[in-house]
């Protein structure tokens, strides 16, 4: 495969837009999905609308575009990735300003 068929990916702002972690695809649990995903992303014909797509978004949105192939992916890297603005056991609860306890 010669220099002139490869092609730059985006996926690593795309990530950056889902709120992903980049450093994700270390954990063996999501290795997989991760290669699976920048292989995705090489072989994708819509590079300029990606382009486009991530110009005109936000910092942060909820979903991929329609029109992206790792779109089920994004979405269960966002679903199951511990972060660290996630209560799920990553960081301590933030303490209640009112002093508040549940019963």
């Amino acid at each position: 495969m010669g220099d002139k068929a490869r092609q730059p990916t985006h996926i690593r702002e795309m990530l950056d837009h889902l709120g992903i972690e980049p450093g994700g695809g270390v954990v063996p649990r999501w290795s997989l999905a991760y290669t699976t995903a920048f292989h995705r992303c090489e072989g994708c014909t819509n590079k300029q609308a990606c382009r486009d797509w991530l110009a005109t978004m936000p910092a942060l949105v909820n979903f991929a575009p329609r029109f992206c192939p790792n779109a089920d992916i994004f979405f269960e890297l966002q679903v199951e990735q511990p972060r660290a603005d996630r209560s799920n056991g990553c960081v301590e609860p933030k303490p209640d300003p009112l002093g508040e306890t549940e019963a």
